[in-house]
């Protein structure tokens, strides 16, 4: 399911607002452009207002571009990129409170917030297929969540909304816990209206399994293992989900929508008339990480991945080819997640050696277009994967490990180890020997995919000091992560004037 441009032009800013103004000669009804009375009363309006949904993930400032930004502040990427700003920000040195990834982030989610509060204000007065209703409903409140998911995450105190506002509503600022809350509610409202999966036309929107794992991954922040555990049991049961035999499929746009994928936002390579990542009927739905992520000359080379997550595939050295005895010595997920002087591939038609990079630096190389392209443009067309089975199956192992049981956790890292060929790990481990196990085994599974940031805020290692210096041990750039400030980006300055009711985060 590749989101509609037809809705997104007709809801790029939200619907226009009618008001009681008396019209004159020169005040006339745009048809392209139709007021929120005018549009929502058919079940082709309810469709398209929900392709506006999907559409605002793929904006600029959401999984087009920002987030991936914003999560990789984590002690997994680093930035050495010629735009200072852009390195700061890597380095929690704020170079200005409007700094364009992050206020860029907070319009864009609000946009897509605005969106979704239409859907579930208008569409239950709609004519039309009940169940086709609750479902579309139900998508956009697994959009909403998400979306404040995100907000609450990064921003951590951030306005609730969760009506159709107009231009005078003033919403309230809600606490972390209880953005939580109403992401818990959501979710919980949308599941039961939420079809397991969909026949070819239709993958890509949101099913039962995403709305129960966003919620999981909601109760492991709060730590709470068992209702997690529970939701990926569900999960599991459904047979729904399995890990695909390739690993590599998850980061290319081959076998897209996948048995692991959980959810994904679907982006297209086609190249339209105006840009990428915007608001109109002519831009492309296409994804930019690529052209950031990636190694110097085919990409902008901005972002890239620790020494340390390089040297952590050595714990995996007892590995076999899939479907045979033979040994080799390296964990196979390491040369598919990060390009290094070791990588005997070839990245845009050229070796390591060839394009004459420095053997002491290492690239990010998921979701890049090295395979099939000589350099990257801002059009990639490859489906960025928000959930995926094998972050579920990691995650329940985690829940199953704080709930005291380890050895119903190791099956379940044996399992993500062995569809790459890793041997298995025997034996009995206590507690935080199985924490410790997993927490490497996420780092080597979901390198890159910036899951890291989530995770290290679930381990509170950005509490207290003892947490920054173990971060620190392996990001330097730690050394500038102030506690109490830096773990929540600033609120945008403009909208703080806007509404003054809304206070900015602590030590900004």
């Amino acid at each position: 399911m590749k989101t509609n441009k037809l809705a997104t032009l007709l809801l790029a800013g939200g619907l226009f607002l009618t008001t009681a103004c008396e019209k004159d000669l020169l005040d006339q009804a745009n048809p392209n452009a139709p007021t929120t009375d005018q549009f929502w009363k058919t079940e082709s309006d309810a469709v398209k207002g929900v392709y506006a949904c999907y559409s605002g993930l793929q904006q600029f400032a959401c999984y087009y571009r920002s987030w991936h930004f914003m999560a990789h502040r984590s002690d997994e990427s680093f930035s050495q990129s010629p735009f200072v700003a852009l390195a700061d920000f890597t380095r929690f040195i704020q170079p200005d409170v409007d700094f364009f990834i992050s206020s860029f982030a907070w319009n864009d989610y609000y946009r897509t917030i605005y969106r979704t509060n239409q859907v579930v204000t208008h569409v239950p007065n709609i004519q039309m297929d009940e169940t086709l209703k609750k479902r579309l409903v139900a998508e956009a409140r697994f959009v909403r969540a998400l979306s404040y998911f995100d907000l609450a995450y990064f921003f951590g105190n951030v306005p609730l909304i969760t009506v159709e506002p107009t231009v005078a509503t003033r919403a309230p600022q809600a606490t972390q816990t209880q953005t939580e809350e109403f992401i818990i509610t959501e979710l919980q409202a949308a599941i039961p209206d939420l079809p397991l999966s969909y026949g070819d036309a239709d993958k890509g929107r949101v099913t039962k399994g995403a709305a129960q794992a966003l919620l999981a991954k909601v109760y492991m922040q709060q730590r709470k293992w068992s209702e997690a555990s529970a939701l990926f049991t569900q999960m599991a049961a459904s047979n729904q989900y399995d890990l695909v035999p390739n690993y590599l499929d998850n980061f290319t746009d081959v076998n897209e929508n996948n048995r692991e994928s959980v959810f994904e936002v679907q982006f297209t390579g086609a190249v339209l008339e105006v840009g990428q990542g915007q608001d109109n009927a002519s831009s492309s739905e296409s994804h930019d990480r690529p052209n950031f992520f990636g190694p110097p000359g085919p990409t902008f080379a901005d972002v890239q991945p620790r020494r340390w997550l390089l040297d952590e595939y050595k714990d995996s050295t007892v590995a076999f080819a899939p479907g045979s005895t033979t040994r080799h010595l390296i964990d196979p997920r390491r040369d598919i997640s990060i390009i290094h002087a070791g990588n005997p591939d070839r990245f845009y038609g050229r070796t390591f050696a060839q394009w004459n990079w420095n053997p002491n630096q290492q690239y990010w190389r998921k979701y890049l277009n090295d395979r099939t392209r000589v350099d990257e443009n801002f059009s990639s067309g490859i489906n960025h994967r928000v959930i995926r089975y094998a972050d579920v199956l990691l995650m329940q192992a985690e829940a199953l490990t704080e709930l005291g049981q380890m050895g119903t956790a190791l099956p379940l890292v044996n399992r993500v180890r062995a569809r790459v060929g890793l041997a298995p790990l025997m034996g009995t481990f206590t507690q935080n020997a199985m924490r410790l196990l997993i927490r490497s085994e996420r780092a080597k599974e979901l390198a890159g995919e910036g899951t890291r940031w989530f995770d290290i805020l679930r381990w509170q290692l950005l509490d207290n000091q003892a947490g920054i210096d173990e971060l620190k041990a392996r990001d330097p750039d730690f050394t500038n992560f102030r506690l109490g400030v830096s773990k929540l980006l600033p609120i945008p300055r403009r909208d703080l004037a806007i509404d003054p009711n809304i206070k900015q985060n602590p030590g900004y």
